[in-house]
């Protein structure tokens, strides 16, 4: 069953309601402010990287000074910017609490529109997407696409991970083999990992060995799993696929930031099963399909939709096997969603 669409009256109210709330963190969290700078063992202003985001509050790990790596609990002033995980930020330490003073230039971000097609970011400072899937909950290309679009939009590296790959071995599974092959035959790297028996952790641990990497994926997929295993000391929770549905229980509920023992740098998002790209423009998205460039600019008409158009550059090279089918109808799948939501 489609989720039940808002009335632009439901929007409005919901976002009036969201607001006040919001207003009121602000308020509360400006006392705490000034309560805390009133103090005189208030420290200098030193660097550090927000390892959790609570909204009103934030998580800090402190990057210099003989606190060096201790996790704070700090309080933002009311004229920053939203913070996300990741983040690097100015701030002042008064035991047990702290203040951030600034935000950092972010050096990449990661950003999605809100329900209310707001473009808000939801991590700072990555410079790998590892997109998780798995036979169980389902995999679909067209999910898979769209954080693909997101990442090549957004210029960040992304590799797909296909967890639970002791499931392949079920010919039950042998159409999420043909999707590995498909993102193969794109040009993606795919590592296949089970968070079950072991198989290809260490692959993957090599794999983001340099990198800051978020994790992302529906929930489910077992993102929490992995993260167990590359850091055990993360003592992420775990839970079931919903009975009946299959579909995955949300366990992660705020993105968090781990430092990883073979190396690299992890963020764990909560899972999400939409990932809507209204915010992109046509050529954004089009351009987001890294099969698609070679082929753009040469068909015969300038303003060539790739429907059914004579000269269609993309659809010959969709019809000598050069561009996979499922990827050009996820490419107008993603036009008509960003269509519809504009009604």
């Amino acid at each position: 069953m489609s989720k039940r669409r808002l009335s632009d009256r439901q929007k409005d109210r919901i976002q009036s309601i969201q607001e006040r709330r919001r207003q009121r963190a602000i308020n509360s969290n400006a006392v705490a402010v000034e309560e805390i700078e009133n103090l005189n063992n208030l420290g200098p202003e030193i660097l550090g990287t927000v390892v959790t985001n609570f909204g009103a509050q934030v998580d800090v790990e402190a990057a210099e000074t003989e606190i060096q790596g201790r996790v704070v609990r700090c309080h933002m002033r009311a004229n920053l910017e939203n913070l996300v995980t990741g983040d690097k930020v100015i701030w002042r330490f008064a035991e047990p609490h702290g203040v951030i003073v600034a935000r950092q230039d972010r050096e990449s971000e990661l950003m999605r529109p809100d329900i209310y097609g707001k473009l808000r970011p939801v991590a700072a400072n990555v410079n790998l997407i590892a997109i998780v899937f798995s036979p169980k909950p389902a995999a679909f290309s067209n999910l898979l696409d769209r954080y693909l679009v997101a990442s090549e939009v957004q210029g960040i590296k992304p590799v797909l991970i296909l967890n639970k790959s002791d499931m392949l071995d079920s010919s039950e599974f042998d159409d999420i083999s043909q999707l590995v092959k498909n993102y193969q035959f794109v040009g993606y790297d795919v590592l296949q990992v089970s968070a079950k028996t072991g198989q290809g952790i260490d692959a993957l641990q090599d794999y983001i060995a340099k990198s800051t990497a978020i994790f992302v994926g529906q929930s489910g997929v077992g993102k929490s799993s992995l993260i167990n295993l590359l850091q055990p000391a993360a003592n992420m929770q775990v839970g079931p696929l919903s009975v009946g549905k299959e579909k995955g229980t949300h366990t992660t509920t705020v993105s968090k930031l781990f430092h990883l023992s073979g190396g690299g740098t992890l963020i764990d998002s909560p899972g999400i099963r939409e990932f809507a790209l209204t915010h992109l423009t046509k050529d954004q998205v089009i351009n987001g399909f890294i099969d698609f460039r070679p082929y753009l600019g040469h068909c015969k008409f300038r303003d060539c939709n790739h429907n059914k158009e004579i000269g269609c550059s993309l659809l010959a090279a969709v019809a000598t096997n050069k561009v996979l089918a499922d990827r050009l109808h996820n490419y107008r799948q993603i036009l008509l969603s960003q269509e519809s939501s504009r009604l």
